[in-house]
């Protein structure tokens, strides 16, 4: 069973907003590659727990909630400025031109749909 008061309840936080993240915002990291986001992940988690371990569980949430101050910065007042929608990330050629990514890969995609 899952106690919260063991380190496998971080694990679980972590674990739960990354899924979510993945399946809300994933759209936003098409290009991204594979070992940047399984590393995003690990290095985040290893962050918690470690903060957890050596410190206290405490400061470990405090920094796990103000790493969403950035997130919400960049989809609700960034995106939007640059004329991107924050939540759907349309529309792609601003976003691609945004992040820097090979935008004749967009057309392609968007030829297969």
């Amino acid at each position: 069973m899952l106690l919260p008061d063991t380190i496998w309840f971080e694990i679980a936080i972590v674990s739960m907003i990354f899924a979510l993240g993945n399946i809300l915002f994933g759209h936003f990291e098409e290009q991204t590659p594979k070992y940047r986001r399984v590393g995003k992940f690990i290095l985040t988690l290893m962050v918690i727990v470690g903060l957890s371990t050596f410190l206290s569980r405490t400061i470990s949430l405090i920094v796990l909630g103000l790493a969403f101050l950035p997130v919400i910065y960049i989809h609700g007042i960034l995106l939007p400025r640059k004329g991107i929608n924050g939540w759907t990330g349309e529309p792609k050629d601003k976003y691609y031109e945004l992040r820097g990514w090979d935008k004749t890969k967009l057309t392609h995609n968007n030829e297969e749909k």
